[in-house]
């Protein structure tokens, strides 16, 4: 039953996380009140994610250094940068900016790992990605927060690290001690047991941090609508970049599909826990609604993948 249900909401979530943020606007006055459950949601969501992980993982990062450290400098230095330019090129809003910036300097999101599964790239070195950038994530996104904010914003950095090591790190390590210990055996028992409650947990994370962000979605605005084009723009280009850069540096449709989807997803509910947390209810807009197109772009781009694929495959 729960197997059928996670399979049911994995097919859904491109419809359930905007049915979510929509409950979260019409309901605000009850999501204000359950805030302070979002943090454990999000623990929890990464701990059910890291069982799938082990410390093998980590080998790949010498078998492939290039692709990792190029993924890192892609997810933190480039996409967010692209974001800030086109951000204070559209708006003159220094909250949106910091918003724009946020969604797309979160580590990359482990769904990418079923998409790229599905197009059949290298699964060892997209867990491996993942785990890296996960841990670092207490590292590197207070340095671009604090470069993008300045002395605008006030971020509480010392704070923002400690939550990230409390909602990311710990859990991430939890699930992979848990995995090593049981030799696997745990992806098979008590993985497929808690997967549909951790989908239900970004649902419920999504409605809740909706709350936040009532105000400025309940009224139709062209700040609201060029707002979500831009996000959308920026999330449909962040996944042409990184094909195209994946293409242009290792020449392998394998690699440069896992690094499509690496540099493409992201973690994205980490982005509103924070943006929520430590930031002007206006800067989550940008976040929120990033949460509306990846999974739909994926599956777009899973397309695109496949022509590409059945283009240079046969020359590598």
């Amino acid at each position: 039953m729960l197997v059928n249900l996670n399979t049911w909401l994995q097919r859904w979530i491109a419809i359930l996380t905007p049915l979510s943020l929509l409950i979260g606007v019409l309901f605000h006055q009850v999501g204000e009140h359950l805030l302070f459950l979002v943090s454990w949601l999000f623990a929890f969501m990464t701990f059910v994610g890291s069982l799938g992980m082990n410390v093998k993982e980590v080998r790949m990062v010498v078998k492939h250094p290039s692709v990792v450290l190029v993924s890192i400098a892609f997810l933190h230095i480039l996409m967010p940068a692209w974001a800030y330019l086109l951000s204070i090129l559209f708006f003159d809003d220094h909250l949106l900016t910091v918003g724009f910036v946020l969604a797309v300097a979160v580590p990359t999101g482990v769904t990418s790992v079923i998409w790229v599964t599905i197009s059949k790239g290298n699964l060892p070195l997209c867990l491996s990605i993942i785990l890296i950038d996960t841990l670092s994530a207490p590292l590197v996104m207070p340095v671009v927060l604090h470069v993008v904010a300045g002395e605008r914003i006030a971020v509480e950095t010392t704070s923002l690290i400690l939550n990230l090591l409390w909602m990311i790190v710990m859990p991430t390590l939890l699930g992979i001690l848990l995995n090593e210990w049981t030799k696997g055996k745990i992806q098979t028992t008590l993985s497929p047991t808690l997967a549909p409650f951790s989908k239900l947990s970004l649902f419920a994370i999504v409605a809740i941090n909706g709350s936040t962000v009532a105000p400025y979605v309940k009224v139709i605005s062209w700040e609201l609508v060029g707002t979500i084009l831009l996000v959308l723009f920026i999330a449909a280009s962040g996944y042409a970049a990184a094909l195209a850069m994946g293409h242009l540096l290792w020449r392998d449709p394998v690699t440069a599909t896992t690094f499509m989807y690496v540099g493409g997803m992201r973690n994205i509910a980490i982005g509103v826990v924070i943006a929520t947390t430590y930031f002007p209810a206006k800067v989550a807009m940008p976040v929120v609604f990033g949460m509306l197109f990846q999974q739909v772009l994926a599956s777009l781009y899973s397309k695109v993948v496949e022509l590409y694929r059945n283009r240079y495959a046969p020359t590598v």
